[in-house]
C-alpha cells in the first residue's frame, strides 16, 4: 500500500457487529468452562465423598441441585428452567441493546454464560450439577446455622462476579450518555413505502 492510498475500512464486518462479537466470546468462554467442569465432576467424583483440593477450606463435592441459589427452593425444576430461560432472552436482548457500552455488555455476558450452562444441566439431567465447596466461618443466617457455603458451580460464580460488578458501577459509577447509532451517508438506508 502506497502513502498516497487511503487506508481501507474493513467492510466485510459492519461495526454493530464487531461489538457484539466479545459479548459472545464471553458467553461461549464460560458456557464452555462450565460444561467442561462439570463434565470432569460427574467422572471423577462420587456422590458421597469430598476431595480436599486446600485441606477444609475448599473441597469438590458432587451435589444436584433442583431447587435455585443458594438452596432456595421455590417450585419444581420446570419452574426454575422456565424462570431461566426467562432471564436469560432478556439478559441476551438487554446485551444486545448495551452493546456500544462495553462494560455492562461484557457484564451481562457472565450473567448469560452462566444462566446458558445451568439451564442446559436442567433440561440435560432435570437438576444443575454443582462441585465447589468452600468453608467460610459459621454464620448465623435467617434462623439457620451456616457453616460451609452452599456449593457452587463455575456458572453461578460467573453470574455472582457479574452481580457484584453490576453493584459497583450502579453504586459507585456515574453513569455516561450511550451515543445513539450514527448512519453514514455511505451506509444503505430502509426503502421508504
Amino acid at each position: 500500500m502506497s502513502a498516497n492510498q487511503p487506508k481501507r475500512k474493513n467492510a466485510l464486518v459492519p461495526k454493530s457487529a464487531k461489538s457484539i462479537l466479545w459479548p459472545i466470546v464471553i458467553v461461549l468462554s464460560v458456557l464452555l468452562a462450565d460444561q467442561i467442569s462439570k463434565i470432569l465432576a460427574l467422572r471423577y467424583l462420587a456422590e458421597t465423598e469430598s476431595v480436599a483440593v486446600l485441606g477444609r477450606f475448599l473441597k469438590f463435592t458432587l451435589v444436584y441441585n433442583e431447587g435455585g441459589a443458594m438452596g432456595t427452593n421455590l417450585g419444581s425444576s420446570t419452574y426454575y428452567l422456565i424462570a431461566s430461560i426467562l432471564i436469560l432472552l432478556f439478559v441476551m436482548y438487554y446485551i444486545y441493546l448495551a452493546r456500544r457500552d462495553r462494560t455492562l455488555a461484557f457484564t451481562l455476558s457472565f450473567v448469560a454464560g452462566g444462566a446458558l450452562g445451568n439451564i442446559i444441566d436442567r433440561i440435560r439431567l432435570g437438576k444443575v450439577v454443582d462441585f465447589i465447596d468452600v468453608d467460610i466461618p459459621d454464620v448465623s443466617l435467617f434462623g439457620r446455622e451456616l457453616e460451609r457455603w452452599w456449593t457452587f458451580n463455575i456458572a453461578d460464580s460467573a453470574i455472582t462476579c457479574a452481580i457484584v460488578v453490576l453493584l459497583v458501577r450502579v453504586v459507585f459509577v456515574r453513569a455516561q450518555p450511550v451515543k445513539p447509532v450514527e448512519h453514514s451517508e455511505t451506509a444503505p438506508h430502509p426503502p421508504s413505502f
